[in-house]
């Protein structure tokens, strides 16, 4: 279950009752962005993952003494079976090697894996040392400035049934930025590891946290690093933005590739398309990960906080496109993948996901894929990259 500190962009736009899309109106009077807007970000390719957070009731320098400090904040992490196959059909997943110990082993494994984007289901309770929330670091950040806009792992291997982890979370930074929409911003940048019964590190997951300070305004940068666009900008984007040309394509799959020799930049992966979304899939996914938010299922809590009906996690969008990277490369090859999250997908919405490749020279065998989801009128729900050492012939 999501702690104090963290909430998802969408619940940041209800609980500050405004938007921190330029596009977007006061609640309940025009609930969807205006396509070609983006929110602050970073470097997608870093493999950060980023959350936004007001700021804070506590003073900087206090704040920056924290910088280095490390806390236990995950125990006995189990992966069990039920709860990997449970997790990979939320996110709708079919490969059977995430319930079948025969396929499994006929990959290779020697223990059913876990997609990658299961670490989310640390966030039950029963994983949280007595008196620890989330990351465990008291910023005084209030709760209801706070945004999950990134988020990101690196692998050293696949998690598999049987792991049993602990994961020690590190404050690796804290800074402010001025924004014209949303004031003083406070950054926090947590990174934590997650390593086995064997003290083998297994996982690292790098999350920032981002706080504003007061209602984020019509105009003016953000000071996230990326300028927003006026208007104008926004209507000429429009077509552009139209990726799929408003239409629901055609899944689109791939044999998968084992070798760096069979791929080049340009190439572009499998097409997974998730059509008629409900407010089930959702549900499904809140049960697996443990993200229970009612602005997710609850309709009248939703309609109340300004949006047009309940929406879809952001980190369901993302699970969604991890699909394309597991099918494009196989589970064991991929080393880090990690999302930026830009706009809510609704019931009757489709998920549309690919990736393309923009890195393949490298004499290591490493890939690096660009991934990009949108829903069936092309609006781009999440950006995101993920890179995979392959095989040199």
């Amino acid at each position: 279950m999501r702690g104090e500190t963290e909430i998802t962009r969408e619940e940041y736009n209800y609980a500050c009752r405004r938007e921190t899309n330029p596009a977007w109106n006061e609640p309940g009077s025009r609930p969807r962005p205006e396509r070609g807007r983006r929110i602050v970000s970073t470097d997608h390719r870093s493999a950060r993952s980023l959350e936004v957070s007001p700021v804070p009731n506590k003073p900087l320098a206090d704040l920056e003494a924290m910088v280095g400090d490390s806390k236990v904040t995950v125990e006995a992490f189990r992966i069990e079976a039920g709860k990997v196959e449970e997790f990979a059909r939320s996110i709708t997943e079919p490969d059977p090697v995430f319930r079948d110990a025969d396929a499994a082993a006929d990959r290779g494994f020697d223990r059913v894996p876990a997609p990658l984007t299961y670490p989310r289901v640390s966030r039950f309770p029963r994983y949280r040392p007595e008196d620890i929330e989330m990351y465990g670091f008291d910023l005084g950040f209030q709760p209801e400035y706070v945004l999950h806009g990134e988020q990101a792992y690196e692998y050293e291997r696949p998690l598999q049934v049987g792991d049993v982890l602990t994961g020690t979370t590190t404050l690796a930074n804290v800074f402010q930025r001025e924004g014209g929409r949303g004031g003083t911003m406070t950054f926090a940048v947590y990174e934590t590891e997650y390593r086995d019964e064997d003290d083998d590190l297994v996982l690292t997951d790098r999350a920032t946290a981002i706080e504003t300070s007061g209602a984020v305004q019509d105009d003016g940068d953000d000071g996230g690093g990326e300028e927003s666009t006026d208007s104008s900008d926004a209507d000429d984007a429009e077509a552009e933005a139209v990726a799929n040309g408003g239409r629901v394509p055609e899944p689109e799959s791939l044999e998968t590739v084992s070798s760096v020799d069979d791929v080049g930049v340009g190439d572009t992966g499998p097409t997974v398309v998730v059509e008629d979304l409900e407010r089930k899939h959702f549900v499904k996914y809140a049960g697996a990960s443990g993200d229970f938010n009612p602005i997710h299922y609850d309709e009248p809590y939703a309609r109340g906080a300004g949006n047009e009906s309940v929406f879809g996690q952001g980190m369901f969008t993302a699970g969604v496109a991890s699909r394309v990277v597991t099918d494009w490369f196989g589970l064991k090859s991929v080393d880090s993948f990690g999302v930026r999250f830009q706009s809510q997908v609704f019931p009757g919405d489709a998920i549309v996901a690919t990736g393309e490749i923009v890195d393949g020279e490298s004499d290591d065998g490493v890939v690096e894929v660009d991934l990009e989801a949108t829903n069936h009128h092309g609006e781009t729900l999440l950006t995101g990259s993920a890179t995979a050492t392959l095989d040199e012939d």
